[in-house]
């Protein structure tokens, strides 16, 4: 089509050229005012870092205060006693189906982890603290998918800090116990250095060793679990605004704002199951290269 020279066909040339930008542009301010308003004048509120601290539900005000997250605390705890209980109080030769169960889970420790870094001989020394180490971190990040709980027992940093704690003593026992005379010396003053560079290295090496391998252990399960709750958060409260609470009467075909943020989030429920293992894995095999570590035979 020729337009040359008609004002009223280039006009109709530059409309069209024009138009994907606009609908682009209104659908944009369309979702905008979609997640700022509602039909009751509220807004959309996205997870808050204030979800980690409920309020008091026992003893509010003294050192003994009990919220929603500690409770969770205790019924998984609770939960774990009586699972292992009940598949290890009438243990046989041949074992039944609890049994069974019980030895696979605690064999993911103990081949996997303890003999495979320890060897068979430290390994079987170990195996109690990292298998309460493995299956603790586990049952306390798991509620995090749990309808009702919704959030992890490790999503505040006392508990990830406590294991971590419990892991550097164990570590620093075992390094003493073997090497008493030249554990904290091979540590610090690594053989084969200059000594002029130990100004420099032994700094280093006591950071890294003493103050940073705890921290991290602790900070990598407490920042997994806290980005994972958020997450998980946006994704359901999203959904439930695009059903129930936005203002949806111009737009209605906005409703499938809320399919896709489910979806969403039954994906990111599926991974957070996977980041709720791999993380007691990750604190449990860390926990074992420390102890290793210590143990080998340079110190």
């Amino acid at each position: 089509m020729n337009c040359w020279g008609d004002p009223a066909c280039s006009s109709t040339r530059e409309q069209k050229l024009h138009a994907p930008k606009q609908e682009i542009a209104l659908l944009v301010n369309a979702v905008t005012k979609l997640v700022t308003s509602s039909g009751d004048g509220s807004s959309f509120q996205g997870p808050s870092i204030t979800e980690f601290f409920p309020p008091a539900i026992f003893f509010a005000g003294t050192p003994f205060e009990i919220n929603r997250i500690i409770l969770i605390r205790f019924a998984m705890a609770a939960i774990l006693i009586l699972l292992f209980w009940l598949a290890t109080r009438n243990m046989k030769l041949v074992p039944g189906k609890g049994q069974s169960l019980a030895e696979m889970a605690l064999d993911v420790v103990r081949v996997n982890i303890a003999e495979d870094l320890l060897g068979k001989k430290d390994g079987k020394r170990f195996l109690p603290l990292l298998t309460a180490i493995f299956f603790t971190v586990l049952a306390m990040n798991i509620p995090g998918i749990f309808p009702g709980m919704n959030v992890a027992g490790s999503s505040l940093f006392g508990l990830p800090l406590t294991l971590a704690v419990v892991a550097y003593v164990t570590f620093i026992y075992a390094g003493l116990k073997k090497h008493p005379g030249t554990f904290l010396k091979a540590s610090l003053f690594p053989p084969g250095v200059p000594w002029p560079i130990y100004i420099i290295v032994t700094p280093i090496e006591f950071f890294s060793i003493f103050i940073l391998r705890p921290i991290t252990l602790a900070l990598r399960l407490l920042m997994n679990m806290v980005a994972g709750h958020l997450l998980l958060v946006l994704c359901f409260s999203a959904t439930d605004f695009f059903f129930f609470s936005a203002a949806l009467d111009q737009a209605a075909w906005a409703r499938f704002f809320g399919i896709g943020t489910f979806a969403f989030g039954f994906v990111f429920t599926a991974f957070e199951i996977l980041v709720a293992v791999l993380q007691a894995y990750v604190f449990t095999l860390l926990t074992t290269v420390y102890i290793q570590l210590a143990l080998a035979e340079e110190h």
